[in-house]
């Protein structure tokens, strides 16, 4: 069973009111993307808000950050673990769908982030949040897209982790819409593994892509890759 919290060298997020637990997509988008130019950013169903908080971590005290949930009880645990953060001033949290928020919000973003529903197929899970939480129905690709275009400001950026099949489906759906891919870095488990994730980023501007890999581990368990720690030692305890 997950614990009831997770403890960060900066903050902790608690998460016995969510459906879905702090895991390594999450961490790894939230340490990855380059928050160099981003003064108002939002972070497209947020949970416990652990993307946000890291935003908060690694920008400047002038950014702002907004954060959406659909799904009640983890929304009303972002809204804890925002309060209880260092940078609770910078972070504002709504209980909306990312249909609805687009259709009131008049901001525009330098920076979008989204750890997206991406179950296309398959069963649903027993528990409602759960399921609001991993299945692409609540937010398909095509409405995180279109909001996403229409959210960022024109040198703007759209960022996501997700799965390989799911990931070159969205890769192909981005471009359909619009999109210029800017990085894509493939996470490998163990050297000479095939990817099981990607993480994006996407831009409004033809650009020429870069590409790159990240193993997580040194072919032995909790052995962990230099390049991994590098990403993400100013975050995890164990670094």
């Amino acid at each position: 069973m997950a614990n009831n919290y997770f403890e960060f060298k900066q903050f902790r997020v608690d998460q016995n009111g969510s459906a879905m637990k702090v895991g390594t997509d999450g961490v790894l988008l939230g340490a990855w993307v380059d928050i160099s130019k981003a003064n108002r950013i939002l972070d497209i169903g947020t949970g416990t808000g652990l993307i946000a908080m890291m935003m908060g971590q690694r920008t400047n005290s002038d950014v702002k950050i907004d954060a959406v949930e659909i799904e009640l009880s983890s929304y009303q645990q972002a809204v804890n673990n925002f309060a209880n953060c260092p940078w609770t001033s910078k972070l504002n949290a709504f209980h909306l769908s990312f249909q609805e928020f687009c259709q009131i919000t008049t901001v525009r973003y330098d920076l979008i982030v989204s750890n997206p529903p991406y179950f296309l197929n398959g069963l649903k899970a027993k528990c409602e949040t759960r399921t609001q939480a991993r299945h692409a129905d609540y937010l398909p690709f095509e409405d995180l897209l279109n909001g996403a275009m229409n959210l960022l400001t024109e040198s703007g950026v759209l960022s996501v982790v997700l799965p390989v099949d799911e990931g070159e489906y969205f890769q192909r759906l981005a471009g359909l819409t619009g999109f210029y891919l800017k990085r894509k870095i493939s996470v490998l488990p163990n050297p000479g593994k095939p990817a099981k994730r990607y993480l994006f980023e996407f831009c409004l501007q033809k650009c020429e892509a870069q590409f790159a890999e990240l193993i997580v581990e040194n072919g032995q368990r909790h052995v962990y890759s230099p390049e991994y720690i590098n990403l993400t030692k100013d975050f995890y305890l164990k670094f």
